[in-house]
């Protein structure tokens, strides 16, 4: 063979392509197999592998002992030695010299494109005839039966030393473990290449079948086949028709070159798509690294329109998708949900007629079990957070608002919400910053000897009506002002709460339990108790625990100890810190906290482990939060300690008997008391606004593939009509909780079942429906009946759990990333897309800015200041508004998105962009295939 490649200095040409179907058809996944031409003693054989013959079973040509079998599912697998297993996959290392002799073949070889015949002998190159007898031989070797390395079960493998000689039958290919791989619709590529020696030249074929057909038993998996690439040739130097067979199998692989392939038109068009290849080719020096390792996989590949040539590109339509796949100066967050339509109620009706024909879907999309996992999961979550918000309205109200109320407003305002809302993953609990509202109006009501439920209910009334007023006008249409520096600084708020109250929850229960410093003393004084008689002092210098008898005619015993039983069955008393000391209860409690947030980290992340299949690895996952709870609850049973359990009210009453079900709005308080509620309700509409929004800004990323569309207006209208209800009932006021919402989307992730050998699972959007948000609202109605159940589950088994949320809500921001690039020296500092555009310098004020505002915003929230909250929650778009006066728009691009602006546009198209931003990954590709991209959670 000749070595021949394109001409030096010139790009090169662009396959000729239909400008309507560039980029529009995805291309189906091949699988492709190289088959080998191997001599036994049997006759010549095709053979997927050439380690079989390792065992003295048949004769191998000389030199050739180390050749593999090869397959490829977008990366390269070997047979090991031995010819028992496949490799793991990997990125082809092909020679330089191999891709040149390919281009050669082709050049010279025949094309045959759309082929109706059923042979390829029917063509033949021009240079030279075909004689009958060579025509014969080679359609007898050609339809030889092939021998397939079996894809096996491990513990099969373990019964057998040796492999078997057995041919592949269409029964054990109908079967094959490995074509569950694969998804619907993927193909087959057939590469077949071998040494014969009545052929003085290389005999070569490259076949595109007009119609998908099966090939019998041709390839290792029943699948139709589109492409055929045969080599036949005189005796060569090693390797050289293998090696050409995997350049040409890694050609296929190749996306770019796959559209190629399947809308060339000529022999010319396929030769132009290997060029664009080598064009674009990373050659590694022999002596920089060893050739005999393997490259592994990387976990989130280019998009293929960044890689079309100019020549392909010419389509307006896929220059237009390749803009869209790199982070731009437009903010692309929402498409038609939030453009303003004018009229009165404009947004709030296209949301109706947008979600309406989904509506029937959002109950039959929640039929699997994925939604029982996330039903569990944020049922516990939802009680844990009533409870939790319950009682620390107690004590800010005097129990006008407890944990019943927290427990029957979250049922029916989740409900509701569940059923009519635009965004039915949302979750509504009570947050931080209406606690603290409701904390601070209850201190003004008292101060001043206002009805603090009557004053609350004037305060609501006018909350819904300001947030109809903000339906009516479509202020939602603001919401496209919450970039990401808004959104971080909220979502590192509240998980920041939430790490904190989780661990403020474990140390108050160390001082409810306290750890007995004594030591083996402490231990004396929980066996027993001392007989001394009433008010005679303490038996020793360190009183831990005493039993105190009634007064008795008799004179006083000789000191004695007696069981806790019986100093109680004499009428005794139990004095002293210790005599209600249970031992371990602290340190128990920490050991489960700590065990829950471990073993929910180790679960959540088990399936991308190596362990047991991967059916079983994703159930794992799935459940796993529900697996860390019973874990932990069987060894508190198991232990048998009295540590602290989960509470629920078992009667239906008001927490506190001087107040009713109903609100009236009149009789309490001063006439005048309804119009001055107005004032304290704008601060209210604020806080409701800017949490409902932000989280839902958060919920409708475009990196979670929604499908079924947002519904900003709808969603606000149906928390401000709540806001009436459950103002009249004196239930607590109810918005979207960030945290619990964002784990109930990741409860509900959807990824690819069939992924090729060394391919990140796709991650292809969120289940989609009603129904478990329903189904966790109306259980937690219902727990009030299911106390005697859920009093087994230890409270700090759920502060775990919330403390995982807390942490993973964290680690999921680039906020987090970029706070961690403080601590890292430049040259250990990750490669990530937005250190390779802007200086480091400016990350850092960027981040600094950032963690300042949330400084502040805590700060507000913790002092007697936090009435100002929600005006500080609007002033952080104020302040990103600021930011474009220090940053570049270049900058504040890859940092954060662009701010909507008029004129903005003509700017955009001014500034100057790098083409390697144009084949860099994009920011959203960077995010979907993080580990563990999992959903913020906050106790708020």
């Amino acid at each position: 063979m000749t070595h021949c490649s394109p001409s030096a200095g010139s790009p090169p040409a662009a396959p000729h392509l239909p400008e309507e179907e560039v980029g529009d058809r995805k291309c189906p996944l091949l699988f492709i197999q190289l088959n080998e031409l191997l001599s036994t003693p049997a006759g010549l054989e095709w053979k997927e592998t050439r380690a079989l013959l390792a065992t003295g079973m048949g004769e191998i040509p000389p030199g050739r002992n180390s050749e593999q079998g090869v397959r490829w599912i977008k990366f390269e697998e070997k047979v090991e030695d031995g010819g028992e297993r496949w490799s793991m996959p990997h990125i082809p290392a092909l020679p330089l010299h191999s891709l040149f002799e390919l281009r050669t073949c082709l050049q010279k070889g025949t094309v045959l494109l759309d082929l109706d015949a059923h042979s390829a002998l029917c063509r033949q190159p021009d240079d030279w005839v075909l004689l009958p007898e060579l025509r014969d031989r080679l359609a007898a070797l050609l339809l030889l039966q092939p021998r397939h390395q079996a894809t096996k079960s491990p513990l099969l493998c373990c019964g057998r030393c040796h492999p078997t000689r057995t041919f592949l039958s269409m029964s054990f290919q109908l079967r094959n473990r490995f074509k569950k791989k694969l998804p619907p619709g993927a193909e087959v590529a057939n590469v077949m290449v071998g040494e014969v020696d009545f052929l003085k030249k290389p005999f070569t074929v490259f076949v595109r079948l007009r119609e998908v057909a099966a090939l019998g038993s041709l390839t290792e998996v029943a699948l139709p086949s589109r492409f055929l690439f045969i080599l036949l040739g005189p005796h060569a130097k090693v390797k050289a028709y293998h090696e050409i067979g995997r350049a040409m199998a890694t050609l296929l692989t190749d996306e770019l070159f796959q559209r190629v392939a399947l809308q060339a038109k000529n022999q010319e068009d396929i030769i132009a798509g290997i060029d664009v290849f080598l064009d674009e080719l990373t050659v590694l020096p022999p002596g920089k690294w060893d050739a005999s390792a393997r490259i592994p996989p990387p976990s989130c590949l280019p998009s293929p329109h960044k890689r079309y040539p100019w020549g392909i590109c010419r389509c307006k339509r896929s220059l237009t998708a390749a803009a869209e796949d790199r982070p731009g100066l437009g903010h692309q967050h929402f498409s038609e949900e939030l453009e303003r339509t004018g009229r009165l109620f404009g947004g709030l009706v296209r949301d109706i007629r947008r979600k309406a024909p989904w509506y029937r879907s959002d109950f039959s999309d929640a039929l699997h079990i994925q939604c029982l996992s996330a039903v569990l999961y944020i049922y516990l979550a939802t009680v844990t957070n009533a409870i939790t918000f319950g009682g620390m309205l107690g004590d800010a109200t005097a129990n006008m608002q407890g944990v019943l109320e927290s427990f029957l407003g979250t049922a029916f305002a989740g409900s509701i919400f569940c059923l009519f809302s635009g965004q039915p993953l949302t979750i509504l609990s009570s947050t931080g910053p209406v606690l603290v509202f409701e904390r601070l109006l209850f201190s003004f009501s008292e101060d001043y000897s206002l009805d603090y439920l009557e004053f609350r209910l004037w305060i609501g009334l006018w909350v819904a009506f300001f947030g109809l007023v903000l339906v009516a006008t479509e202020a939602s249409h603001l919401v496209q002002y919450f970039t990401r520096f808004t959104e971080e600084g909220f979502c590192a708020l509240i998980s920041l709460i939430f790490i904190y109250d989780s661990l403020k929850k474990m140390l108050s229960l160390a001082e409810a339990f306290p750890i007995n410093w004594y030591g083996p003393f402490s231990l004396g004084a929980m066996q027993g108790c001392p007989p001394w008689p009433l008010g005679s002092g303490c038996p020793h210098p360190w009183p831990l625990s005493s039993c105190s008898l009634p007064a008795s005619p008799q004179p006083p015993t000789a000191p004695a100890w007696l069981s806790r039983a019986q100093c109680l069955s004499r009428g005794g008393q139990l004095l002293g810190t210790s005599c209600h000391y249970v031992p371990d209860v602290t340190l128990l409690s920490f050991l489960l906290f700590g065990g829950t947030f471990l073993c929910c980290t180790a679960l959540k992340h088990f399936k991308s482990s190596r362990y047991f299949p991967t059916g079983l690895r994703k159930l794992v996952s799935d459940f796993s939060i529900i697996l860390a709870i019973l874990i932990f609850c069987a060894i508190d049973v198991a232990l048998g300690l009295e540590t602290p359990k989960l509470l629920v009210p078992s009667e239906l009453k008001p927490t506190n008997p001087s107040r009713g079900w109903i609100v009236l709005p009149f009789g309490a308080n001063p006439w005048w008391v309804c119009l001055a509620a107005a004032v304290p309700a704008v601060l209210v509409t604020i806080l409701i606004f800017m949490d409902q929004q932000i989280t839902a800004v958060i919920l409708n990323r475009k990196e979670y593939k929604l499908k079924k569309g947002a519904g900003f207006h709808l969603d606000l209208l149906c928390v401000s009509l709540l806001m009436i209800v459950t103002s009249v009932t004196g239930l607590p006021w109810y918005v979207s909780a960030t945290v619990i919402s964002l784990a109930h989307m990741d409860s509900l992730r959807k990824e690819s079942t069939t992924s090729a050998p060394g391919e990140q699972p796709e991650f292809l959007g969120i289940r989609e429906q009603r129904l478990t948000g329903l189904a966790v609202f109306i259980l937690t109605g219902v727990s009030v009946f299911m106390a005697p159940v859920l009093k087994y589950i230890p409270m700090p088994v759920l502060y775990g759990v919330f403390l995982h949320m807390g942490v993973v809500a964290l680690n999921s921001i680039q906020f987090t990333d970029r706070v961690r690039l403080f601590l890292m020296p430049a040259k250990h500092q990750p490669d990530l897309l937005y250190l390779r555009h802007v200086p480091l310098r400016r990350v850092h004020l960027f981040t600094a800015i950032q963690v300042l505002c949330l400084a502040v915003l805590w700060v507000l929230k913790s002092t007697v200041a936090a009435i100002i909250f929600p005006v500080m929650l609007l002033a952080l778009v104020g302040i990103r508004k600021g930011l474009e006066c220090i940053f570049s728009l270049h900058d504040l691009s890859w940092l954060d998105s662009i701010m909507p602006e008029p004129g903005r546009k003509e700017a955009e198209g001014k500034l100057p962009r790098k083409h390697e931003e144009e084949e860099s990954d994009t920011e959203e590709s960077e995010l979907m295939h993080r580990q563990g991209p999992e959903i913020n959670i906050s106790v708020n």
